[in-house]
């Protein structure tokens, strides 16, 4: 393949519209990729909950759509990509999959509806908080934010494991893991609401 010219004296605008259109949107393709597997994951949790290697497969499908966060961002920076539509659509991308994940597993019983109300609360007045200042500024995620992020996928993965095997304390771990990441989301959505000084 014979690479685009550079334009002498072109501007960084004029050459990223030369490049090619997978170029320019690959980190909104991943990102909807990510929202494409949702309902994969989903599905194969609710059908498959009792059949260990199945529920395994689904863990490593919600653990490869969450990886895909790290990814699109990563390129989006390294090619000068990020935009305003990407910092939005990102963390609704995780919202789906993690606040879909935790309520099945509130509905299989797995999680608490505590638990799972408390998160999800945070996660939508956040993002109600983002839609209604994205006029005036879009608020790109924190670092505590992206550590909660990685802290909730965690915690949901540790739930889905079926690693029932190993004995009673992995599940009881699992659960103090989940109840610190409640604790972590919580702190992190008070951080966005309350003004630095």
């Amino acid at each position: 393949m014979i690479a685009a010219m550079k334009t002498p004296g072109s501007s960084p605008e004029e050459e990223m519209t030369n490049r090619g259109f997978l170029y320019r949107q690959t980190p909104n393709l991943i990102t909807g990729a990510r929202l494409l597997l949702v309902p994969v994951v989903l599905a194969m949790l609710w059908e498959f909950w009792n059949e260990p290697w199945l529920r395994f497969l689904a863990m490593l499908l919600l653990i490869l759509a969450a990886a895909t966060d790290g990814l699109d961002g990563s390129i989006a920076r390294r090619r000068n990509l990020v935009t305003n539509l990407g910092k939005i659509l990102d963390p609704i991308a995780d919202k789906a999959l993690l606040s879909g994940a935790l309520i099945l597993l509130s509905v299989l019983g797995a999680v608490s509806w505590i638990a799972t109300g408390i998160i999800l609360a945070r996660e939508l007045l956040i993002t109600l908080y983002r839609l209604v200042v994205v006029r005036r500024k879009v608020i790109a995620a924190s670092a505590g934010g992206k550590f909660k992020t990685v802290m909730q996928i965690v915690a949901v993965c540790m739930v889905i494991a079926p690693f029932d095997f190993l004995g009673n304390w992995f599940a009881v771990l699992a659960q103090a893991v989940l109840w610190f990441t409640v604790a972590l989301t919580v702190w992190t959505g008070v951080a966005y609401l309350v003004p630095k000084k």
